[in-house]
């Protein structure tokens, strides 16, 4: 007997598979970071210093087949499923970088919450890699529930 993994079952344990792939010093760029660009669209894309958080999650909802942004920028996300204030493990999370203001922003799959209330995030550009952080809650800016797309 098989169960179905709702969808953020199945982003996060896509998404979980990626945990250590790093940006490559110097003149060289990790092809795998490069190729998650051109299989969402974005293949002008020829380094791995651009900035790559947007494009792990939409690389990430692309293989699950569910709703995605399309775009580089963190912030595209508040616009990407549906608004949600109870996440849960797989959902998606988007913060505020430098001001609140600002169009910058981070994005990554939430994972849940320590002691004190901040978030644990599962993202790519992570200090360079694929990896799990502990951001400030102060810099949530929203949850949002990715939809299956309707082929």
């Amino acid at each position: 007997m098989t169960t179905d993994l709702t969808v953020p079952e199945k982003t996060l344990k896509f998404a979980s598979q990626f945990l250590g792939v790093k940006e490559m010093s110097g003149a060289e760029h990790n092809p795998i970071i490069l190729n998650w660009f051109k299989e969402i669209g974005h293949s002008w894309v020829k380094d791995d210093e651009t900035a790559w958080c947007s494009c792990f999650v939409n690389y990430a909802a692309k293989m699950c087949g569910v709703t995605m942004s399309g775009k580089l920028d963190a912030r595209s996300w508040l616009k990407t499923g549906e608004q949600i204030n109870y996440p849960l493990p797989g959902d998606v999370v988007v913060f505020w970088r430098e001001s609140k203001e600002s169009w910058k922003g981070h994005v990554g799959i939430f994972l849940g919450y320590n002691k004190a209330g901040n978030i644990f995030c599962l993202g790519g550009n992570q200090g360079g890699e694929v990896s799990i952080a502990l951001y400030n809650s102060d810099r949530l800016l929203g949850f949002r529930r990715l939809l299956t797309n309707n082929v």
